[in-house]
């Protein structure tokens, strides 16, 4: 959700396969999701309900299932947030007015006691976008009202965000998820545009336990770490959403490299740029040939089971801008594989097409639960709509300094 600076690195990667190019026309994906939200919006109808957010399309359905936005409604965001990236990308007032219709029915969460962590995925992909694109102040205070709500979830005994207070007991302790690292960009965003200080040193030492508790030697992470809540000591690591404990979930692993992408961009302390690497290399190396994961890369079923879009989209976006803090040899590796992922995913095989009005199918949810398997989900819409800017801009910016 940032303007890319351009930077230079000194690391390198331990993959290396070849280089092989791979083309992805940016303004045709773009015009595909432009035209993808406005069947979209036709389906919705002229009489929308606005706290009505499209949430999934089954494999055997053309209409968005939509869920009211809730405090429980984990993805209420990501509608939102995909009309935001539209309308960057096409300028169009009337997408605009559509995103500033879905995303004001959202501001009571910045209102109430904080239901889990997911406020930073409900409210920094809707206003964090909002406020990036206009300027609007009211958008800057409900981020900041939301950042310390999110803040009050934070446990120093333990030095992460509670993810599920509801699940203390059944998980057994203070439990904090992967998908957690994302929501800490909306503390660090607080810190500097009027939120305190201490909304920044909560997202540092979050990502720092994290580091320390949530993953294995070879990088592959842990879905659930639960931590005793009185003195803080690490109890397990284990699954909710994955094959097993001992298995690596395809989209908490896309979740850990986007996080400590963006925990690096705001701390430029090497340690999380060295981590973002690791964990980008233990996700790459166990890649089917078309970059777009299996929901978890050690279901003994594969080949026979669901893969996650999503988690493709989500790691596209991150490796796009992750390649602007390492050297070049790396940062060409990271592009390469972003543009695989975005090749494959904007192929007949993963785009929903003239089948249903999202962008992407072939999306997992919650595969142990039965719930969401080879979905379109909108979180995949709004991290691949997030990529193609990513790409676009990282090209606009390419051509600009070949002319100089």
């Amino acid at each position: 959700m940032q303007f890319f600076k351009i930077l230079t690195g000194t690391l390198t990667l331990l993959w290396s396969l070849p280089l092989v190019a791979v083309p992805v026309d940016v303004d045709s994906d773009l015009d595909y999701c432009d035209a993808q939200v406005h069947k979209s919006l036709a389906q919705l109808g002229s009489d929308k309900d606005y706290t009505m957010m499209p949430r999934n399309i089954s494999p055997d359905d053309s209409m968005w299932h939509c869920r009211k936005a809730s405090p429980d409604e984990w993805c209420a965001g990501f509608w939102p947030g995909v009309l935001w990236y539209e309308y960057e990308s096409t300028r169009d007032a009337a997408i605009k007015k559509e995103a500033e219709r879905y995303t004001a029915s959202l501001e009571f969460l910045s209102q109430r006691p904080a239901f889990d962590h997911d406020l930073g995925f409900l409210m920094f992909c809707s206003y964090g976008n909002a406020y990036r694109l206009t300027g609007d102040e009211n958008y800057r205070r409900i981020i900041l009202a939301t950042a310390d709500t999110l803040a009050t979830l934070y446990n120093p005994k333990v030095g992460t965000i509670l993810s599920w207070p509801r699940y203390i007991e059944m998980l057994g302790g203070h439990n904090t998820i992967m998908d957690n690292m994302i929501n800490l960009e909306m503390l660090f965003w607080a810190s500097k545009n009027g939120g305190s200080h201490r909304l920044y040193d909560i997202a540092v030492k979050h990502a720092e336990t994290t580091m320390k508790h949530h993953f294995r030697p070879d990088g592959t992470c842990y879905h659930v770490a639960v931590y005793d809540q009185k003195s803080g000591k690490f109890i397990k690591g284990m699954t909710h959403q994955g094959y097993s404990d001992s298995s690596t979930w395809a989209r908490g692993q896309a979740w850990a490299i986007y996080g400590y992408t963006t925990v690096y961009r705001e701390t430029h302390n090497k340690k999380f740029l060295n981590f973002a690497k690791k964990v980008t290399e233990a996700y790459l190396c166990r890649l089917p040939d078309d970059y777009i994961p299996y929901w978890d890369f050690d279901d003994p079923a594969i080949p026979d089971t669901s893969r996650d879009a999503s988690a493709a989209a989500v790691v596209a976006s991150a490796l796009l801008e992750l390649q602007q803090y390492v050297d070049a040899d790396t940062a060409a590796r990271y592009r390469e594989a972003a543009t695989r992922m975005l090749a494959s995913l904007a192929s007949d095989k993963y785009r929903s097409g003239n089948r249903r009005p999202s962008f992407l199918d072939h999306s997992t949810g919650h595969r142990p639960a039965g719930s969401e398997i080879d979905y379109s989900i909108i979180y995949a819409d709004y991290y691949y709509i997030e990529a193609l800017l990513r790409l676009k801009k990282y090209n606009e910016h390419k051509n600009v300094l070949a002319t100089l």
